[in-house]
């Protein structure tokens, strides 16, 4: 039986591969696409949707599905103050998946990040960790979280020191074996592919999958 997946992010560097490889994937028949701005893609696969994130309430008849890929993310720069990154990276989010589970949405795959942690003093991870934790309260059937390490890809943004950073990673790449592969940067076209996978899979009720298991999975 085809599926309908739901995704939000699907403008970023991960989202934007997610949603590539749900248009080619048979598993799928319908993907419905929520964003703030139109995406010019042509698939009669896709249903895009035009929200205002700020009144999700207002669309949720339309939050139905099978499995909802949660891509949202930004960074503090981008978002202009601590208090925009939460509303982005968690706000959001749990409004969508609130949505999504009282719409009898079963599993429910987040991209979140290593080192996630709602105890942390870096404030980026305690956000990430955050949402995590009270993604655990909705009691998806199945709640798939994937922690990546730094993402290769071209982004449509410029960030000078994601890029510095990830030619610094690239080059020593041969160093992350053994208890540092954790680390190693990460193409987002491989955590695509390891999302979708994960979505066929009926897994604990929390799953989560760090950045080793993500690199042998998206391959």
């Amino acid at each position: 039986m085809q599926k309908t997946a739901i995704i939000i992010g699907a403008t970023g560097l991960v989202g934007e591969e997610v949603l590539k490889c749900l248009l080619v994937d048979d598993d799928f028949s319908l993907v419905k696409n929520f964003v703030r701005k139109t995406i010019d893609i042509q698939n009669s696969k896709v249903e895009q949707h035009i929200v205002d994130f700020n009144l999700i309430e207002k669309y949720s008849d339309l939050i139905k599905g099978d499995v909802m890929f949660c891509c949202l993310g930004t960074t503090i720069k981008t978002a202009g103050s601590k208090e925009e990154f939460v509303k982005v990276d968690h706000t959001y989010v749990f409004k969508f998946a609130q949505l999504a589970k009282r719409n009898g949405v079963e599993k429910f795959v987040l991209i979140s990040s290593l080192g996630a942690d709602k105890n942390s003093s870096n404030f980026y991870l305690k956000v990430k960790g955050n949402i995590e934790s009270d993604l655990v309260r909705l009691k998806f059937k199945n709640l798939i979280i994937v922690r990546p390490s730094m993402l290769l890809g071209k982004r449509k943004e410029f960030r000078l020191g994601e890029l510095i950073g990830k030619k610094i990673m690239k080059a020593l790449s041969f160093m992350f074996i053994g208890k540092l592969k954790k680390y190693k940067a990460i193409e987002a076209s491989i955590v695509a592919k390891a999302m979708i996978m994960l979505s066929k899979n009926e897994l604990a009720e929390v799953a989560i999958f760090e950045n080793e298991r993500l690199l042998k999975l998206g391959k």
